[in-house]
């Protein structure tokens, strides 16, 4: 199928094409997509349906840093001092 499109809506879609980094080509199909495609997509469980848990049940994973390390990383324990005495170590290492 080949749409011809007016000067200034085609002017138009250039530009915003380039904006975002794409074709024209890509932008009017992601476009047409979005608008004719998604509305038949099946819809998030609302309230009475389940919860998000159990929409996304399959797709969620657990890590434990236990299995990693013993006794377990910590990881979010203290991230903001953690990261304040790493810029401290970067720096003092480029003063060198």
């Amino acid at each position: 199928m080949h749409i011809s499109l007016p000067p200034d809506l085609e002017r138009a879609v250039v530009a915003y094409a380039r904006e975002q980094g794409t074709t024209p080509e890509l932008l009017i199909v992601d476009s047409l997509r979005e608008r004719f495609l998604l509305s038949s997509m099946p819809s998030i469980p609302t309230d009475g349906e389940g919860t998000l848990v159990e929409f996304l049940g399959q797709h969620i994973g657990i890590l434990h840093s236990g299995e990693c390390v013993p006794g377990g990383a910590r990881m979010s324990e203290d991230t903001g001092k953690k990261f304040a005495a790493g810029l401290r170590k970067k720096r003092q290492q480029e003063r060198l």
